[in-house]
């Protein structure tokens, strides 16, 4: 449930807007009316609270649901109790997200932490800077000579944008963020304490110790991308490093050098991929999930959390373990080590 400290809902929503809105089925109309006021998980419900239950492993949840409305599959929705606006759809989920960003836009989209408007007395700003009318830009923010930024983007306190960066509209850059080499598109989020565009890791082996290579490329941040957290992407050495449109990646996530992501793809927090890896669309990648540099990921493919990647994975396929395979393989290995450890020695015979 919301913590009515911080977010507000925007306004009340019926259960007829809801189906309205998500394309769900109510199933008693009489209940149309029924106010909807936040959101809630299925276990802690409460009253105005709307909750979604998915599949019949979920199913136990229903027996004792406290709520106003339930979004749920077809399967189960006959368990729900009576006075409960029955919503169905075969993607509660998505549905229930839908409605919690109509309910609280500010917690789908960070707002402005001072609550200014316009540009702040105490940011510095150089004059040579094209800031479009819209734009936010907080006290202790630093715009660089030459950057230009898209009408409302809100940049957040402490921010520093380098020289000649651009930046598109709508779009969220965080507390403490650093923007450096980049040209970044529209409706883009990057979170606090987020860097892009630093000097990849790139040295030259020689008798005096390694030597620094100049890494004199850019990132390329496509539209509806979001960088989470304390999260680095590095610019590319002579190439771009370039992360296209709607990805979506998790805190604590190194992306070096002239890595090349995908769109749609989820990379979850403190995954970590070397230089000039390729990653095609709609890439899912557990956490902890680490690629050796010019690792080449197809389209599709799934990465399990924590496995170690020195190959190339295939379109659509999934994988595990450490050095990561396929799944059904990895499975399989695990499976015969367990039972290798559960092996007791005949008398007589030594544990080694």
């Amino acid at each position: 449930m919301s913590d009515p400290v911080f977010f507000l809902p925007s306004r009340r929503y019926s259960a007829g807007e809801i189906a309205s809105l998500t394309g769900a089925q109510l199933a008693d109309s009489a209940l149309s009316d029924t106010i909807v006021s936040t959101i809630a998980s299925a276990a802690s419900g409460g009253e105005g609270a709307l909750v979604f239950v998915e599949g019949k492993r979920n199913a136990a949840l229903l027996d004792s649901l406290d709520a106003a409305a339930v979004l749920v599959t077809p399967d189960i929705a006959g368990r729900a109790p009576s006075g409960i606006a029955v919503l169905i759809t075969p993607a509660p989920q998505r549905a229930f997200a839908m409605v919690g960003r109509l309910l609280y836009p500010e917690a789908a989209k960070p707002g402005a932490i001072t609550g200014e408007t316009g540009v702040s007395l105490a940011a510095h700003v150089d004059p040579t800077a094209h800031i479009e009318d819209g734009v936010v830009v907080e006290a202790g923010a630093v715009i660089g000579a030459g950057v230009a930024i898209g009408a409302g983007t809100i940049i957040a306190p402490n921010v520093v944008i380098g020289r000649n960066c651009q930046i598109g509209r709508d779009g969220y850059i965080g507390p403490n963020a650093s923007i450096q080499y980049a040209l970044i598109g529209n409706n883009v989020i990057v979170h606090a304490g987020a860097k892009i565009g630093q000097d990849g890791f790139g040295f030259v082996a020689a008798r005096g110790g390694p030597e620094r290579l100049p890494q004199i490329g850019r990132v390329v941040i496509q539209d509806n991308v979001e960088v989470g957290a304390n999260s680095a992407i590095d610019r590319g050495a002579m190439a771009d490093t370039v992360i296209g449109e709607n990805t979506k990646i998790d805190n604590l996530v190194q992306i070096a050098h002239n890595v090349r992501i995908g769109r749609n793809c989820v990379i979850a927090g403190l995954t970590g991929i070397s230089g000039s890896v390729t990653v095609g669309d709609n890439v899912m990648m557990g956490g902890g999930v680490g690629l050796a540099d010019h690792v080449m990921i197809g389209d599709g493919a799934q990465l399990a959390a924590r496995s170690g990647f020195m190959h190339d994975v295939p379109a659509g396929e999934v994988w595990a373990g450490y050095p990561a395979k396929p799944m059904k393989e990895a499975m399989r290995e695990f499976a015969m080590i367990r039972r290798l450890a559960q092996v007791r020695p005949k008398k007589g015979e030594s544990n080694g």
